[in-house]
């Protein structure tokens, strides 16, 4: 039959186009005037899940219900309007397109299932708004960065904290806390933003033994802990949750303040999202809680150097300390000579022997668990010098991190006694505690003693101002290990290796430094010459 005979017969027509309508890759129904389906393909069949009898139905009974129910909309009234719209429907869990077109007959409905370019949407609105979020939360963080820097007590630390975080937009509130005097209980120093019901009723949970809240687990672990959604949450006492949805609070962030394995106290940030704190944004707080801590440490080295008088704090400490099994495995007396941080939780010793073989006493040391390494640095007929690495927490450790500075320590045949200077502010019996209860250390007195101000203390200070730590950190270890002695206890390389550093890079860091320390002494001795 001819093209032409085709076009001649409505029929024929008919049939091609219902034949294309089966093969479209779009779906496509024909609603009567009176809004019967009286066609539909295959592809809409499957995209609004028809049953078999879709045709003869009403359009409602067959087109799944959306919220805003556009479809049906337009099809009210004496006319069809033509519309095209995207909306979800719930009951296909989908994202369709629909398009209406009306003639004076019938309406055509064309439909295409567009869910994976909305998800993607979404993901791509999700990513924008979470990077604007995570912009101005790095601007908050690093503003109260800066400020940190300037800090001088951990009260004004803690003060800084909680106005940054919680007078913003972002969160409801925040609050800091610190362990109190002689227990594991934690005690509010500042506290800012929209607190509601949810911290009183974490105030009350604090004082709950029977609980235990994100920001105590923080502080036992040294871990940050997140907990959204806070209502669905185990891990938080029902009493918060139940104030936190009254308040419209879902989110908390417990961030451990840290200074190497010392854990000074913590910061509780409340908000009201479901999912508040992403994986970027818990990163940003780490680090915040770690540079607050080092700040903490900082503020009370500073205290300790520029008072006139200090708080001398004596411990007796216990078989449980690594020098002292050492000392008691060598029934032997250990002077220690001075110490070293290295990173967060190691420490470099210079230990004196008196009447013990000093390669006896290296070989023993490294059979010793908190023990990495251990060299002869010095050795005479009565004893000599050890130099140890501790890997393990000790009170030396304990007390670098709280800002102390050990002025004398002793271990003989499995007990010893440390003397500590700290600054003589409202945190030395806290710090006393704290050793206390985290080693096998016992407070045995406390002296307040004048530290008169001297030349020598001028100079030091500003030698502390000129030098570099890194020029710092390798001048201390260099004189400890006796590499300015004749003979030398250790050769540059040791040093070096000590440091984790190349030969190359040791000597560009001591000639700076014996530099900057020749420019101090001989601009003091110029003064003081001048001065007579």
């Amino acid at each position: 039959m001819s093209e032409h005979s085709d076009r001649c017969h409505p029929e024929a027509v008919l049939l091609a186009m219902d034949d294309r309508l089966q093969r479209a890759p779009i779906g496509i129904l024909y609603v009567s005037s009176d809004g019967i389906v009286t066609d539909i393909n295959n592809t809409a069949r499957t995209l609004i899940d028809a049953t078999d009898d879709a045709v003869g139905s009403t359009l409602a009974e067959v087109f799944p219900r959306s919220v805003e129910d556009s479809l049906l909309i337009a099809l009210e009234g004496e006319s069809v309007t033509d519309t095209s719209f995207e909306e979800y429907y719930p009951n296909l869990d989908r994202w369709l397109e629909v398009s209406v077109v009306s003639t004076a007959d019938e309406t055509t409905v064309y439909v295409q299932d567009v869910t994976d370019h909305r998800q993607q949407e979404q993901s791509l609105e999700r990513l924008r708004q979470e990077r604007k979020r995570t912009a101005v939360i790095e601007d908050v963080l690093s503003e109260i960065l800066a400020a940190l820097v300037g800090a001088t007590s951990r009260e004004e630390i803690a003060k800084t904290i909680c106005h940054e975080l919680g007078d913003t937009a972002l969160y409801e509130f925040a609050w800091v806390g610190e362990r109190d005097v002689g227990s594991d209980e934690l005690v509010t120093h500042a506290v800012a933003g929209e607190t509601g019901e949810t911290y009183a009723a974490v105030c009350d949970a604090l004082e709950d033994d029977t609980v235990t809240t994100p920001e105590e687990n923080a502080v036992e672990r040294g871990r940050i802990q997140t907990v959204q959604p806070l209502a669905e949450s185990t891990q938080v006492p029902e009493s918060v949750r139940i104030a936190g949805f009254a308040d419209g609070v879902q989110s908390a962030l417990a961030i451990p303040l840290l200074y190497g394995s010392s854990v000074h106290g913590v910061v509780g940030v409340y908000a009201s999202g479901t999912a508040a704190f992403s994986d970027r944004e818990r990163t940003s707080f780490e680090t915040l809680g770690e540079v607050a801590g080092f700040a903490i440490t900082a503020a009370r080295n500073r205290n300790l150097l520029l008072s006139d008088t200090v708080a001398e704090i004596t411990f007796e400490i216990g078989d449980s300390s690594v020098l002292t099994t050492l000392s008691q495995a060598l029934d032997s007396k250990l002077e220690l000579k001075g110490v070293v941080p290295q990173g967060d939780d190691t420490l470099l010793c210079f230990v004196s022997v008196e009447d013990a073989d000093v390669e006896d006493i290296s070989d023993m040391a490294l059979n010793n668990d908190g023990i990495d390494e251990s060299r002869v640095i010095r050795e005479s007929e009565v004893g000599g010098t050890v130099e140890i690495t501790v890997q393990e927490p000790t009170p030396l450790l304990t007390i670098t991190s709280l800002g102390g500075t050990v002025r004398r320590a002793s271990f003989d045949s499995g007990s010893g006694q440390i003397v500590v200077e700290f600054p003589p502010d409202g945190d030395v019996r806290r710090m006393a505690e704290t050793i206390s209860r985290e080693h096998d250390a016992e407070f045995v007195a406390k002296e307040e003693r004048e530290r008169s101000v001297t030349t020598a203390r001028e100079f030091q200070d500003a030698l502390t101002d000129r030098l570099t730590e890194r020029q710092k950190t390798v001048l201390q270890t260099a004189y400890l290990a006796d590499y300015f002695e004749s003979p030398r206890g250790s050769t540059a390389e040791e040093v070096a290796a000590d440091l984790g550093i190349t030969g190359s890079t040791l000597l560009y860091h001591l000639r700076a430094g014996q530099r900057k320390l020749l420019d101090a002494y001989l601009d003091e001795n110029t003064q003081s010459t001048e001065g007579h």
